[in-house]
């Protein structure tokens, strides 16, 4: 047997979506793309909605559109993909990490709150691995500090907290369309906001900095959407409840059956609908493998996995820090300790049994 960790579901609709693109001769941006954008912005519960090419180039659009550049300072988590800090970079600024709660793996407010300088300007919360974070935690110190506030949520399509839909929450909301995201469109982004003049700069930013065709009125790029991902986007957009519903079962099988002494399931925060892009245990002292022998033996069984992330981001390379100690304690700890097993969509009952079953053999 083998279990890939993740698996694109990509049907028929999608193919003949792509196709009737093809077929029109407008294959770059176009009407696909605007269609997307509403259909996105209705399901965030936003008034706009941008399309761009990937989830980074949609961080950096929104960075920038916030006014951020160099000498200011972003709050972000030590612990999540690269990119919600090297956008950061990107703009000239610099990332400040922030340490994370040890049982949801989201930002932590009491950190933002004490990472806060004169020169901070925004503060990017992300929605790791398909849980809200603390929104109304984070909200209260941007609100008293008067700071721009971005939702990198790019793992949390159809994620909500207390009933209301991630990316409406802050000034940005920012989503990936990577292959192995929620959805997908091969590539692509979005940034979503209720801002009429945040959405005109960005729709400035993601295309040349042009107001009008040939008409260049700030530095921009062109980070646009083709109406071949888009056309891939609205389909995908109409089974996105569908997928989320199955990783939401797979997951609860997942917990309610993984039962090996050392190993902990994941944890939902109160209020919040996680939508579970990964599934992520950790794996304690009383665990009998270490995690490179436990990564090796499903291995051989079959079973796909990954480590999401196995350095955390102010420990990388670029960011590298001496301080000591650690300013991020639990970020180092989760990265030593964190594993994610498959939990997509196209999962079976059989395939979610011999997962289980091989796990707690181990014990």
């Amino acid at each position: 047997m083998h279990i890939p960790i993740a698996k694109p579901v990509i049907g028929h609709d999608e193919i003949v979506a792509v196709s009737e693109v093809l077929k029109s001769g407008m294959i770059a941006q176009g009407e696909r793309v605007t269609e997307f954008e509403k259909a996105f912005a209705d399901l965030c519960g936003t008034t706009h909605a941008v399309a761009t090419s990937n989830g980074t180039t949609a961080l950096h659009a929104a960075l920038l559109a916030a006014g951020i550049g160099p000498g200011d300072e972003v709050i972000v988590p030590a612990f999540s993909f690269f990119a919600t800090a090297s956008s950061v970079s990107m703009c000239g600024a610099t990332p400040i990490f922030c340490d994370v709660d040890e049982q949801t793996f989201n930002i932590n407010p009491t950190q933002v709150e004490e990472r806060v300088t004169p020169r901070t300007k925004a503060v990017i919360g992300v929605h790791l691995f398909g849980q809200p974070f603390d929104v109304p935690g984070v909200q209260q110190v941007c609100e008293a500090h008067n700071l721009t506030l971005i939702e990198d949520a790019a793992q949390a399509h159809g994620a909500h907290l207390n009933g209301e839909r991630v990316g409406g929450f802050g000034h940005f909301g920012c989503f990936s369309f990577y292959a192995t995201k929620n959805i997908t469109t091969g590539e692509g982004g979005m940034v979503t906001t209720s801002e009429k003049a945040l959405a005109e700069r960005l729709r400035q930013i993601i295309n040349h900095g042009q107001t009008e065709k040939y008409l260049h009125t700030r530095l921009g790029y062109n980070y646009r959407m083709t109406d071949m991902a888009a056309a891939i986007g609205l389909v995908q957009l109409k089974k996105l409840e569908k997928f989320n519903g199955r990783r939401r079962k797979n997951a609860e099988y997942l917990t309610a059956n993984i039962r090996c002494k050392g190993i902990i399931t994941p944890s939902v925060a109160n209020g919040a609908f996680h939508v579970y892009h990964q599934y992520v245990i950790r794996l304690t002292e009383e665990f009998p493998l270490k995690r490179a022998e436990f990564l090796d033996f499903l291995k051989t069984k079959g079973i796909g996995t990954a480590v999401h992330y196995p350095l955390p981001i102010h420990r990388q390379p670029l960011y590298a820090l001496a301080n000591d100690p650690d300013p991020c304690p639990v970020s180092t700890k989760l990265s030593s300790c964190v594993l994610s097993l498959p939990v997509h969509p196209l999962l079976d009952g059989k395939e979610l049994s011999y997962i289980c079953d091989t796990i707690n053999r181990v014990g």
